[in-house]
């Protein structure tokens, strides 16, 4: 089934210019084109977009996206390497999630000393 770049856009949450974007940065393949120039996207760019989705939420820069986007259009023969770039970005996730963890408590520790709650600790006891 083809879909339109409004289709495309409604059903992932991006923007259409952010699809085009999408397209001139390598990270998807150019679309079929319809007979009058506009553009078609099947289930499969969905899927990719998908997952771009996904990698961009996580942080991952345009240029991990393409080199993923570029082993998936390889071929199977690629798991290996797309699999070490996923873990190699799991690493650097998990580390921005304790690092979020740690800002946490901090946080949360100055809501419980200005509230009266706890007692103020000298290393976080500051502003």
């Amino acid at each position: 089934m083809d879909l339109t770049i409004a289709e495309v856009a409604q059903r992932t949450g991006l923007t259409a210019h952010t699809l085009r974007y999408y397209e001139r940065a390598g990270l998807l393949d150019p679309p079929e084109r319809d007979w009058n120039g506009h553009r078609r996207y099947s289930e499969r760019d969905v899927g990719m977009l998908g997952i771009l989705t996904r990698l961009r939420a996580t942080g991952m820069p345009i240029a991990g996206m393409r080199r993923y986007a570029e082993l998936c259009r390889v071929g199977p023969e690629t798991f290996d390497e797309r699999r070490e770039l996923l873990e190699q970005h799991r690493r650097e996730v998990l580390q921005r999630i304790a690092d979020l963890q740690s800002d946490l408590t901090l946080i949360e520790h100055k809501i419980s000393v200005y509230g009266g709650a706890a007692a103020p600790v000298p290393d976080l006891a500051s502003p």
